[in-house]
């Protein structure tokens, strides 16, 4: 009986295969930027970048990612090949140079962000999505933070996917 069973199992899964990957291939592609800090605070203007916020930041990049690619509706691609070029640009300011590095990259979206902080009490969370192609906007969305603390910045992403970026019906990669 055992035998019976693994070969049915084997067979199932090879059977299922191709179907995943098909389910995989047709999800759009995205290229997700790592988020910038725009400091716009007194503290930032008299102390600079602090360890603690630097850390959210890439915290919030990195989690953003991988909770988009856990959703099943979009492929998060690398974007290594580009990473020190896009990092060396401001990609809010740049007029639109990281929707050639989506381009680049083969993605059909691409996703940047950054922290806004006006002070250690405000801030803001924003999600800009191009469209890879043509370099329209096609989705921003901005999320207030009270506090500047690990649970506000964890909340903060929390709302923008349960709410916009991944809300059923009406999420951008729906």
């Amino acid at each position: 009986m055992r035998g019976f069973i693994i070969a049915t199992v084997s067979s199932l899964a090879i059977q299922l295969e191709p179907a995943l990957t098909g389910a995989q291939a047709s999800m759009p592609q995205a290229a997700i930027f790592n988020l910038e800090m725009v400091d716009t605070s007194l503290d930032g203007a008299a102390n600079g970048p602090h360890a603690d916020e630097t850390a959210r930041l890439a915290w919030l990049g990195n989690e953003l990612r991988h909770r988009l690619a856990q959703s099943g509706k979009v492929d998060v691609i690398d974007i290594s090949p580009v990473a020190a070029e896009a990092r060396a640009s401001n990609l809010q300011a740049c007029g639109g140079c990281d929707v050639g590095f989506a381009r680049e990259l083969g993605a059909k979206y691409s996703v940047t962000g950054w922290v806004q902080k006006v002070s250690n009490l405000i801030l803001n969370f924003n999600l800009v999505v191009r469209d890879a192609k043509s370099g329209e906007t096609i989705w921003a969305k901005s999320v207030d933070m009270r506090g500047n603390t690990d649970e506000s910045w964890s909340r903060a992403l929390d709302y923008m996917l349960r709410n916009y970026l991944l809300a059923p019906g009406q999420g951008v990669f729906e």
